[in-house]
């Protein structure tokens, strides 16, 4: 697949639409395949039209797969939209194994390190981050009152302040201006940047989980909770962790214990776990927390970067916001990344499982063995008849902004999303919140929710995230950079604020997907140094939110 400088592309040969590359008018001239038509009305940029007639149910092929069936006619030329199309994708099973693949060439990445934080475990951090952590939402407040407590005087401040705004504000309206000239006025903006002045040098954050689980839900999803809490406790970008309790909540102490277990049997790290019914007051609570963490710093702020092999990086792909584009460039340009790590001994993490349905065949064939390959398809069907007994179903993924940008059904959107994947073998296939221990591609079962996906992937051991996004989203995560990469030229132009990386240069014909793939690469590793701070990290976007999945009782 190549962009070039076309209008428009058909994406795989098996395809039966065209992708408008730019806004075509009603009438343009298409001319494909020795096939020479009209199209029937305006396409926009990212949205797809007929390259012959289609009668209802007719079938519409994209990235080589089944991604709807026409509900009325269709003329060549003519639009492909939610009015003239619903979803539809493709039946699986159990297939041969299809494990060859071509591995990118690697030599330019011969010798390459990154200088990362070394744990007793093996792996290799690309931050190095305190973590205050609530075993149930009855403990957020004071969770709030440590963050107060620490995160200024020891130098961690990043959120932008707009006090100085509401002072002009206050300054207009005591001059006696009117609510349109005060809606009028221009405002000088007075963010407060990024304090520099750690007081613990080699620590880069202390960072507050507070979410609003832990008691309440099913047993499950405590068990969950607390698996997903020992995934960050142990994860390489964490120095140690305080953990605070209520006592009497689901989610125990002694599961979060053996789930830290789990994960890793000798584990070393300092932790401070404090339940608040055995200490008594919140007072001699909060003493006791200030006083051990701290503690816990000074120990921590002993490990320092040193190199470390790009095989020990493991990257979460993760997509939000996306549109038409997202298939053609940013998606395919990880997939990329994917297959370089993978050549080279790192580890991926595919997630978002609605966004994987049409491409079960495919993926299920790329499992190593067949019981990795059964479990996919079991996870997938499952969830699937999990969200139709709720009264919807992967068919219902695509979100307003999406449809509007291109997306208009579920399989068209998983069927480019899948392509952050690359092509090398599934090496693994894991369920929320499983840890990754394996090198190679493997697919995680996580909600196609971006900031619950983002957590599950940082959860099972993801030190980088590669995020794209066509329409912009300002997500990130309190322990692990996430890389934000745009589909599309306009939206890194208008949001530079959140855009790491343009990938619409692929769409404008100037780079291809290998090279875009080779420069994500680059500004992987100088991430993973501690060299740059991604957008996310530089806003403080500390995202994370549990996957509930069961009812509360």
């Amino acid at each position: 697949m190549s962009t070039e400088k076309h209008s428009y592309i058909r994406i795989h040969p098996k395809d039966n639409v065209l992708v408008a590359l730019q806004n075509l008018p009603q009438g343009a001239e298409i001319n494909f395949e020795g096939q020479t038509f009209k199209l029937t009305d305006k396409v926009d940029a990212k949205h797809k039209f007929s390259i012959n007639a289609l009668q209802p149910g007719g079938e519409i092929f994209m990235y080589g797969v089944l991604v709807g069936k026409a509900t009325q006619p269709i003329l060549q030329g003519g639009p492909i939209s939610t009015q003239t199309v619903h979803h539809a994708s493709g039946e699986f099973h159990l297939g041969k194994r299809k494990l060859d693949w071509h591995q990118p060439d690697t030599a330019k990445y011969t010798g390459k390190t990154f200088n990362g934080y070394h744990r007793a475990d093996g792996s290799v951090g690309t931050g190095n981050y305190w973590i205050v952590v609530p075993m149930v939402f009855c403990e957020n407040r004071n969770v709030d009152v440590l963050k107060e407590a620490l995160v200024d005087k020891l130098g961690y401040k990043k959120a932008k302040s707009y006090e100085g705004d509401v002072d002009q504000l206050i300054d207009l309206y005591q001059a006696g201006k009117s609510v349109e000239e005060i809606l009028n006025a221009d405002i000088e903006v007075t963010a407060d940047k990024a304090k520099s002045n750690r007081f613990f040098k080699n620590i880069d954050g202390i960072k507050f989980l507070t979410h609003e689980m832990g008691c309440g839900c099913n047993r499950s999803d405590a068990q969950t909770l607390c698996g997903l809490i020992a995934g960050y406790v142990t994860h390489p970008n964490v120095a140690g962790a305080t953990i605070l309790s209520l006592g009497c909540q689901n989610a125990q102490v002694s599961i979060l214990q053996q789930e830290i277990k789990v994960r890793d049997a000798n584990f070393s790290k300092p932790l401070v776990i404090l339940e608040q019914q055995k200490v008594g007051t919140e007072s001699d609570l909060l003493k006791q927390a200030l006083k051990q963490t701290f503690a816990g710093l000074m120990q921590a702020n002993q490990t320092e970067r040193t190199p470390a092999p790009l095989s020990k990086l493991c990257i979460g792909l993760e997509c939000g916001g996306s549109d038409g584009f997202s298939g053609i460039s940013a998606n395919p340009a990880l997939g990329y990344v994917s297959d370089l790590l993978v050549t080279m001994g790192g580890s991926v993490i595919l997630s978002e499982f609605p966004e994987l349905c049409g491409v079960e065949q495919e993926l299920s064939d790329r499992c190593v063995d067949e019981d990795k390959a059964n479990y996919f398809m079991q996870l997938m069907t499952t969830y699937n008849k999990r969200a139709e007994a709720d009264g919807s179903g992967f068919y219902a993924n695509p979100s307003p902004g999406n449809i509007r940008d291109g997306l208009i059904t579920d399989a068209i959107k998983s069927a480019g999303a899948a392509k952050k994947g690359g092509t090398s073998p599934v090496a693994d296939v894991l369920d929320y919140p499983a840890k990754v221990s394996k090198p190679g591609l493997n697919l995680l079962c996580t909600p196609g929710s971006d900031v619950e996906s983002t957590t599950a992937e940082v959860g099972a051991g993801a030190n980088i995230v590669l995020f794209t996004t066509g329409l912009g989203t300002p997500t990130g995560n309190p322990v692990t950079p996430v890389i934000k990469l745009s589909t599309n030229t306009a939206t890194a132009t208008k949001m530079p604020d959140i855009i790491d990386i343009n990938c619409g240069t692929i769409i404008e014909g100037d780079e291809t997907i290998q090279q875009a793939g080779e420069r994500i690469l680059d500004y992987v590793i100088k991430v993973a140094s501690g060299e740059l701070e991604p957008k996310s990290v530089q806003l403080g976007q500390d995202d994370w939110i549990p996957w509930k999945r069961g009812i509360s009782l």
